[in-house]
């Protein structure tokens, strides 16, 4: 009667993440998986890790389609004409630099705008300087790691970073939301070995 109930619960959870039409609602529902609704007495057994873990991949895919739809609406919508990686950062070059291509490893200095899709702008070198930092040794965001290696010195380029090449599910904790696109309009003013 167990495994009958349980399996009946995780296919309900699974129809229920296939149906979430909002993201409140697919958090929800992995609060739901991850705490369940009983205590946990004893380890998962392979069989819930499994189906478990299915669960969770595929809300993570639905995640992460709905926020490739979002951002190709916003560009359709804007008329730019962008390139997307296999990771999902959107990129489009503005102005072609004349320098040497960015390379892991390089110290690099850009100057940058970073706004939601909604155009609020959360940093900027304006107010804050010029961003300086070692391509590859973290302390950025990822979509931006990557996509400064897609550029040279002197370039100017737009950025559009989902989720989980941005803040994630979190956001920073200051001026960017849980769960947000972000837009980086950089310029690249200096590459350094």
């Amino acid at each position: 009667m167990r495994i009958k109930k349980e399996a009946a619960f995780t296919e309900l959870t699974i129809n229920m993440i296939r149906q979430c039409r909002n993201i409140a609602g697919c958090l929800f529902v992995l609060l739901l998986l991850i705490t369940g609704c009983r205590k946990v007495e004893k380890p998962l057994t392979e069989e819930e890790y499994r189906r478990t873990r299915e669960a969770l991949v595929g809300a993570n895919r639905l995640l992460v389609k709905k926020d490739n739809e979002k951002i190709q609406a916003f560009v359709h919508k804007n008329n730019w004409n962008m390139h997307q990686t296999p990771s999902g950062l959107w990129y489009m070059i503005i102005r072609e630099g004349h320098g040497r291509p960015a390379r892991a490893g390089d110290m690099i200095t850009l100057a940058y705008r970073l706004e939601l899709l909604d155009g609020t702008l959360c940093y900027s070198s304006d107010s804050l300087g010029l961003k300086h930092f070692r391509i590859g040794q973290g302390g950025v965001e990822s979509g931006l790691e990557e996509g400064v290696l897609l550029l040279k010195e002197g370039d100017s380029a737009r950025l559009i970073l989902p989720p989980h090449l941005a803040h994630g599910l979190t956001g920073d904790g200051q001026r960017i939301p849980a769960r947000s696109v972000i837009r980086y309009e950089i310029n690249i003013i200096h590459l350094e070995e």
